[in-house]
């Protein structure tokens, strides 16, 4: 269970969601950016396929025991790379960072990797593809500014939105778990912390 009241006051709280802007200083997201790229290399960027068939607009790769992924059987977690190769660790800063934030007995299962392009989103969703929504999903931002929006339970319903900085950490947990969530732009090149631009959103969860 999530103990909220024993973790850091967040900066700002929306819609639920537990915002702590700038938790890392620019040598730990430089840091991890470097931890990224290793898992990058052993498990690449692809793009899985949405519901209707189209591709995703974001990139992604995982790391852990588990990775998210879509194709037209629907979007579930696989144990191993499309390539087949095994999922490579979970970032140790990533994993400091739940220690931290979390406030979750429970070590997460699966690092999702997003790479947002100049022109990629990501649409209003939830997280639901877990067997424990008592866990709470923990996302890190990198790179360029990301308009973040989230609203209720419900589809369709009242929404407010933050734009995310480089370094941001952002919890979903308790009441907001199961919150619609989601990326509505970039401002890309508002950050050099990527020398092509671009924004690095990682995501942790427990799976099982």
């Amino acid at each position: 269970m999530i103990d909220e009241e024993s973790l850091p006051q967040p900066d700002i709280t929306l819609g639920g969601a537990r915002i702590y802007t700038g938790w890392l200083n620019k040598a730990l997201q430089l840091e991890l950016v470097e931890q990224v790229r290793e898992v990058v290399v052993a498990a690449p960027l692809f793009s899985p396929q949405m519901r209707g068939g189209r591709k995703m607009s974001v990139r992604m790769t995982s790391a852990g025991a588990f990775g998210w992924y879509g194709d037209a059987r629907g979007y579930r977690y696989i144990d191993r790379h499309p390539s087949g190769r095994p999922w490579p660790p979970i970032p140790p800063l990533a994993l400091d960072l739940w220690d931290a934030l979390a406030g979750s007995v429970q070590k997460p299962e699966c690092c999702l990797v997003n790479f947002y392009g100049a022109d990629a989103r990501m649409g209003m969703h939830q997280d639901k593809d877990e067997a424990d929504f008592s866990q709470p999903i923990l996302s890190i931002s990198l790179g360029d500014d990301a308009l973040f929006r989230v609203g209720g339970a419900a589809r369709g319903g009242k929404s407010v939105s933050h734009w995310l900085g480089s370094g941001d950490v952002v919890i979903l947990g308790g009441k907001a778990r199961l919150a619609y969530h989601g990326i509505d732009r970039i401002r890309f090149g508002s950050s050099s912390l990527l020398a092509q631009g671009g924004r690095l959103n990682l995501t942790l969860r427990v799976v099982s």
